[in-house]
């Protein structure tokens, strides 16, 4: 399995920086949460990491290589984008937008590529939509179709932009435990997520991003602690535990303003 990494990692837009020296590693086996106020960084790290935005500065490494050393088919393989949103502009049915997953390995009408789409619309529970176009589904059925199709191609590495937008409580419970549960199998799986109850929930590690800057990293409950939570978010969670597990959800705005600049070089790193 791979490991995806990024170090001193800056992008900018003009004069405005986005991010500011990021540096993180994504190996197997983890199921990383970003999280953050909106225009934190969260898209613009997803999106640098996976090569569709150009660094300013730093650089971003896959298995130890510069990503743009790789080749584009051998990265496609190994590799694998969810974005944000879920237009899709084909009108193919289901079984067919899943089956895109597996034009990096070249057999969708193969017997190794048939079982790969098979496997993964059954894992995201998309097999009723096999002949339906994709434009007649919802927006979160549209949503588990193309997650369909991200993990039929059997990534290594996989980054998740939002995938619980349009999903209700259910599906979004169904998709991090699938989720959580490729990422037990050795994948390497980095999530944007906005609900935090979630997110403390579900994975194993989780990065906060306030001003394009890293806040915080590492275990949530170390994490998504009071101060980090008032100084990222401006909130105060309430914290419980039922059947043996432990959680937060969202409770109140603090004193804190969110309009407060953030000191440079302020990064705090919880273990």
């Amino acid at each position: 399995m791979s490991t995806l990494a990024c170090e001193n990692l800056t992008v900018r837009v003009g004069t405005r920086a986005l991010l500011h020296n990021i540096s993180l590693a994504l190996g197997p086996g983890e199921l990383l949460g970003i999280v953050g106020t909106n225009g934190a960084g969260k898209t613009t790290l997803l999106r640098a990491l996976v090569g569709l935005t150009e660094p300013s500065s730093g650089r971003v490494l896959l298995d130890g290589r510069v990503l743009s050393a790789w080749a584009t088919s051998a990265r496609a393989r190994q590799l694998a984008y969810l974005p944000q949103g879920h237009a899709v502009h084909w009108p193919l049915p289901g079984r067919e937008v899943v089956a895109l997953g597996r034009l990096p390995h070249g057999d969708a009408q193969h017997a190794s590529g048939r079982a790969a789409i098979e496997q993964a619309m059954q894992a995201t529970g998309t097999q009723a939509f096999a002949d339906t176009t994709v434009q007649q589904l919802s927006g979160g059925e549209r949503s588990r179709v193309l997650l369909a199709r991200v993990l039929a191609g059997a990534p290594a590495v996989l980054l998740a932009d939002e995938p619980l937008a349009a999903l209700d409580p259910a599906h979004q419970l169904r998709m991090m435990a699938l989720l959580r549960g490729q990422a037990q199998q050795g994948r390497a799986i980095a999530v944007v997520l906005h609900d935090l109850s979630l997110a403390a929930r579900f994975c194993s590690r989780v990065i906060v991003l306030r001003e394009g800057r890293l806040l915080a990293d590492g275990a949530p409950a170390a994490v998504l602690d009071d101060a980090t939570l008032a100084q990222a978010f401006g909130i105060e969670a309430l914290r419980f535990s039922h059947a043996g597990e432990t959680g937060l959800f969202p409770w109140r705005l603090t004193s804190c303003t969110l309009a407060a600049p953030l000191p440079k070089n302020s990064i705090e790193i919880h273990s």
